[in-house]
């Protein structure tokens, strides 16, 4: 059994453990970060895809968490152009609803809260006239028109867990920790391979429970501790149908239960529609959308579009678990998102560091007050240390944050034998980054066997090689949506590459650094 010793060690893979494995690694500290399948594997890649204020937590007088995440979205551009970019939201007026002059006090209030720099101010929309209502049912003629961004979720995880690697944390993929106790003076931890089962042990000073739906599984099983857990399961599903309307944006309903519902256009073909509420008591790693929740959505849309959306339009399904502080709220939907940070350090016991809720957007800042929360805790030199994340990019973010079109354009001039299509969707996952995947691969003509759509052996490595991508599921659902386009042969000809070369590079290194 290898052994290891560490400052830090972070349970989970999702973008909490991610986000504060990179804060803490760009801090000076020693850290290692288990997670038991895929980075991104269960709540993390399964969110409505933005990053946003959060238009109606103003109606339950959430006006910190709004602040920071409003101001969260222009940091959070900046720092990774190629997967956040901005989007426009149409709010339909529904008379019978919430009234016109509350949405208007509602957005005046969304728009200035945040410090708005970048992003388009709200506007009021004449749906009658304008392209935005064309989709829509005659009857809705009034709507307003703000901004938020859009997210893939995924790759922003992962992408914070390639700097946190690059800064020197332990990443570990398919670890799944065992046990984690106290011993003279620090945390023993005991993880298992996914794969061979073969254990590993480290000992870490701090132990950070960000395990998501399994926090509480975390606190009583691998942690043995007799600390209330404190969550609350609540999930939220989506379905994706085929193109519902023309362009880039998103519609935002209002439903007659007072929840909201997004429609987006999603993967240039299609609409994502989403999502739920609904508290949820089984195991995470089960969790779907059910029919009756499909067929709500599916509902919800055809309210307002001028062509009904059923069950039957429905292409591909997801759900995920919310791991939702238990604030004792009479309902899913008005339990809290914002985040909560539980602190157990006894007395001359190593600390453990429990994180309930938090919101994509606000990763970054809930992991700047996880580390602030346990400075005390931290050597006099990493203590002081002020957070830094604000301040730098992601992996492949290095450009300016309107500087999409012109990075794909330099892409094509240096890569001529790149098709347009592919070096738009391959900038748009790795931005600068780009230039490590097709190193050595002619004018981009060379980029190997395809699978399908237009993912080629040459991303594959790449993913295999830079971002801990093990399987098929990896690569076409996380790190990517091309899950959407390839057929059965392809993932099974994807899968069966990737075995072989694992299998072909079984001693090499689990994540090679960029430098």
């Amino acid at each position: 059994m290898t052994r290891a010793q560490f400052d830090i060690a972070v349970i989970g893979g999702g973008v909490n453990g991610c986000g504060i494995a990179r804060d803490a690694a760009g801090r000076g500290q020693s850290v290692v970060l288990f997670e038991k399948g895929d980075l991104a594997g269960a709540t993390s890649s399964a969110s409505t895809k933005l990053i946003h204020g959060g238009l109606r937590y103003l109606e339950h007088y959430k006006f910190r968490l709004v602040r920071e995440s409003l101001v969260e979205r222009e940091v959070l551009l900046q720092a990774a152009p190629h997967i956040i970019w901005p989007l426009r939201f149409v709010l339909p007026h529904h008379k019978g609803l919430r009234p016109a002059w509350l949405l208007r006090l509602g957005l005046f209030l969304y728009d200035h809260l945040g410090g708005r720099r970048i992003l388009p101010a709200t506007r009021r929309v004449d749906l009658t006239r304008e392209p935005a209502g064309k989709p829509l049912k005659p009857t809705f003629r009034l709507g307003f028109e703000y901004s938020d961004c859009w997210v893939e979720d995924s790759r922003l995880v992962v992408l914070s867990a390639v700097d946190a690697a690059e800064r020197g944390a332990d990443i570990r993929v398919g670890a799944r920790v065992v046990s984690a106790r106290r011993e003279e003076g620090c945390w023993r931890i005991v993880a298992e391979d996914a794969e061979t089962g073969a254990r590993s042990e480290a000992t870490a000073r701090i132990l950070v429970n960000a395990a998501g739906p399994w926090v509480g599984e975390v606190i009583s099983g691998v942690v043995g501790a007799n600390l209330p857990a404190g969550v609350r399961l609540v999930k939220g599903s989506h379905v994706v149908v085929s193109k519902l309307f023309e362009g880039g944006g998103c519609y935002i309903f209002q439903n007659a239960d007072n929840r909201i519902v997004f429609a987006i256009s999603y993967e240039r073909d299609f609409t994502l529609i989403g999502t739920t509420d609904v508290d949820y008591r089984d195991d995470p790693a089960k969790v779907a959308a059910t029919p009756e929740e499909a067929a709500y959505l599916c509902k919800a849309a055809s309210e307002y579009f001028a062509t009904p959306v059923s069950p039957a339009d429905v292409v591909w399904s997801y759900a995920g678990v919310r791991p939702l502080y238990d604030d004792g709220a009479s309902s899913a939907q008005e339990a809290t998102r914002d985040y909560v940070l539980a602190l157990d350090d006894p007395p001359g016991a190593p600390p453990l560091l429990s994180v309930f809720g938090g919101k994509i957007t606000t990763f970054r800042r809930l992991a700047e007050a996880a580390l602030d929360r346990l400075a005390p805790h931290l050597p006099p030199s990493a203590a002081r240390r002020k957070g830094w994340t604000g301040r730098s990019v992601l992996p492949g973010g290095d450009f300016a944050w309107d500087g999409y079109d012109d990075l794909v354009a330099s892409v094509l001039a240096r890569w001529p034998g790149l098709r347009p299509g592919l070096a738009a969707r391959l900038v748009r996952a790795y931005g600068t980054r780009v230039a490590v995947l097709l190193e050595g691969r002619g004018d981009g003509d060379d980029l190997g066997r395809v699978f399908g759509a237009d993912l080629t052996e040459a991303e594959v490595d790449y993913l295999m090689d830079h971002e801990w991508a093990r399987t098929a599921a990896d690569v076409l659902w996380r790190r990517s949506k091309l899950g959407l386009r390839v057929d059965a042969d392809g993932v099974a000809a994807l899968e069966a590459y990737m075995r072989q070369r694992r299998a072909g590079r079984a001693d090499a290194p689990v994540h090679a650094a960029v430098t």
